[in-house]
């Protein structure tokens, strides 16, 4: 199960406490209370694994450390270590306390997420020639505490978009290195496919219906991932009695979601072509006038045809 929509709430460390202490040493008394430590920082790091917010399934609160307490002979307590969060690559930070947004668009960024409070002086620290003997210490500041929820809106090259069971898996498969689960019935795919294709990202978006928008089928927590991608590509299967349907019941889809989706550059592709025959298909591509390339995963050349398109996205990119 993919988690791409969370809530969770994060607690940086308290700053420690300065120490009030004085030395006992004849001839060298004096104050020796040190200074606190800080409290830890909470980050968060992009990475390319999609599935890396599947650790706040139930894991909704992350707490650091605080900072140690000041010792006495001038010793400082130690700063507290910091904690890494790991998420995806295209992950939204809404900061639900400050409402403010954040994102992590590559790989290995490093963004702050709540930082931790700054420890306390000892009271070494506020000896003077007036005040020899200072009694006072400041406790440690505390650390960011924050309601934060994370959204991922995946960044691809290439999004893959049609009604369930168009072959949209078996294309990403044919294509790239990727595995996803591939079978003949609507919604094999539940979750989003990455795959990539030398230096494109391609993303198999799992199939939207008519109403999508408005939380059918797989719903409209799906077509947020299409926001990000840079090109479309349209997938209609070849056995549609009517192209021209079923390519304007994706596209109202996404224009109801978001109009600036119909701006994105789109590849129209018929699938399942060695499913039909040729005059039918030949037929329904006239009505369609569209121009829409035919393709089967089980004929070289048509595959070919897409890889051509591929390379020259990727030389323009």
């Amino acid at each position: 199960m993919l988690i791409d929509d969370v809530i969770i709430k994060v607690k940086a460390g308290d700053g420690g406490k300065g120490a009030v202490n004085f030395s006992k040493v004849p001839g060298a008394l004096g104050p020796t209370g040190g200074s606190g430590g800080n409290g830890g920082n909470i980050y968060f790091v992009g990475v390319s694994e999609l599935d890396a917010l599947n650790q706040f399934r139930f894991r909704k609160k992350i707490i650091a450390e605080n900072g140690q307490n000041g010792k006495s002979q001038c010793l400082d307590g130690a700063n507290s270590p910091d904690i890494y969060l790991k998420v995806p690559v295209g992950t939204v930070v809404h900061n639900l306390t400050t409402h403010t947004d954040l994102e992590i668009t590559k790989v290995g960024e490093i963004v702050l997420a709540a930082k931790g409070g700054k420890g306390g002086k000892g009271n070494y620290y506020f000896r003077s020639s007036v005040n020899t003997t200072p009694t006072q210490a400041q406790t440690g500041l505390p650390g960011e505490e924050f309601e934060l929820r994370l959204e991922l809106k995946m960044i691809a090259d290439i999004g893959l978009v049609g009604l369930p069971n168009v072959g949209k898996s078996s294309l990403l498969k044919e294509l790239t290195n990727a595995d996803p689960k591939v079978a003949n019935y609507p919604f094999t795919t539940l979750e989003p496919n990455l795959g990539v294709y030398y230096d494109l990202i391609l993303a198999d978006i799992p199939g939207l219906i008519e109403g999508a928008h408005t939380g059918k089928g797989l719903g409209i927590k799906f077509l947020r991932h299409i926001e990000r991608t840079k090109i479309i590509f349209h997938l209609i299967s070849a056995e549609s009695e009517n192209y021209k349907i079923d390519y304007q019941i994706i596209r109202k889809e996404l224009e109801e979601y978001d109009p600036a989706l119909l701006k994105k550059p789109e590849y129209i592709f018929i699938t399942k072509s060695d499913l039909v025959a040729t005059e039918i298909l030949k037929e329904r591509l006239t009505k369609f006038r569209k121009k829409a390339v035919p393709i089967s995963i089980y004929d070289y050349d048509s595959i070919e045809k897409v890889k051509k398109v591929l390379n020259k996205i990727m030389a323009k990119k």
